[in-house]
């Protein structure tokens, strides 16, 4: 496998994210579907704000991945929540690791935030994992929150506090 680089989203990654958001293995762990339309995914980076940090990562020319990070605003500022996505071809190949990284590393070094949450989904124990790695813990389960593989599924809500 080429070499990943990891870089701030561009308007040219939009197709590359509409197919990860579409994967199989990225929309049973995600609120992604496998219909998602490339509108939404254009929609989705044209909202983005100055508070929205949007990571891709790239091998090549293909995108194979994406880590965001909204920083929340009033009196959440010190927060932010993660979003993290690898097309299924690639995963187990360092490159969550490499988008959290980032996405952490951005959040205390250069953002001062105190905390982070994100949700997953209880049995994707690969993600749990990681997450668990960079210092976050299970905060919490909501209840039937995600719909996939045909059936209601539980989510951890995760956080970590600097």
């Amino acid at each position: 496998m080429k070499e990943i680089q990891i870089r701030p989203i561009r308007k040219e990654d939009i197709s590359g994210l509409n197919e990860i958001r579409r994967h199989p293995a990225v929309t049973e762990n995600t609120l992604g579907l496998p219909s998602e339309r490339i509108e939404r995914t254009e929609e989705f980076f044209n909202r983005l704000g100055p508070d929205d940090h949007v990571f891709v990562a790239v091998t090549g020319s293909t995108v194979v991945g994406m880590g965001a990070l909204f920083v929340n605003s009033g009196k959440l500022r010190h927060t932010g929540r993660l979003v993290l996505m690898v097309h299924g071809d690639f995963h187990n190949k360092g490159i969550g690791s490499s988008l959290l990284n980032t996405l952490v590393h951005l959040a205390d070094h250069d953002l001062g935030l105190i905390r982070l949450e994100l949700d997953v989904v209880v049995d994707n124990e690969p993600a749990i994992h990681l997450y668990k790695k960079y210092g976050f813990e299970i905060e919490g389960r909501l209840k039937k929150a995600h719909f996939s593989r045909g059936e209601y599924q539980d989510l951890f809500i995760m956080g970590r506090v600097k």
